[in-house]
């Protein structure tokens, strides 16, 4: 198991996300995930511009094995997406926590953000 990153924070959805230097919450998914996920053929990414609330269906994620929804973290304005995701659905197996970002959110209400779980209570999740 690879160590999770400490600066950022999971969703029990296995969703991980921080703050980026514009104050943007980047979203993608866990290690874990991908894993179970197997290989991903495709990504749907949401709109831009589409207003989510938190727990929210987003985004889908095809793998070899399944098609599973993704979640926002945090309640906002989706203002960005991956676009090298489109060509490129590996790179979220490959780096899920870099080039494998998925969406990025204007928060409405960052204490939402520090309701995720940090990275200590998210493997005590996992290992369950």
């Amino acid at each position: 198991m690879s160590q999770l990153p400490e600066h950022l924070r999971y969703a029990e959805t296995h969703e991980w996300a921080y703050p980026d230097e514009e104050g943007l919450i980047v979203v993608g998914i866990t290690d874990f995930a991908q894993e179970s996920l197997g290989d991903i053929m495709n990504v749907n990414l949401p709109e831009i511009g589409i207003d989510v609330s938190a727990g929210d269906d987003v985004a889908m994620i095809e793998s070899v094995k399944t098609a599973s929804d993704i979640h926002a973290p945090v309640s906002g304005e989706v203002v960005a997406v991956n676009p090298f995701l489109v060509d490129e659905p590996e790179l979220v197996n490959d780096e899920p926590y870099d080039g494998g970002w998925l969406f990025r959110i204007a928060p409405h209400d960052m204490s939402e953000f520090d309701d995720l779980m940090i990275a200590e209570d998210y493997q005590a999740e996992i290992d369950g």
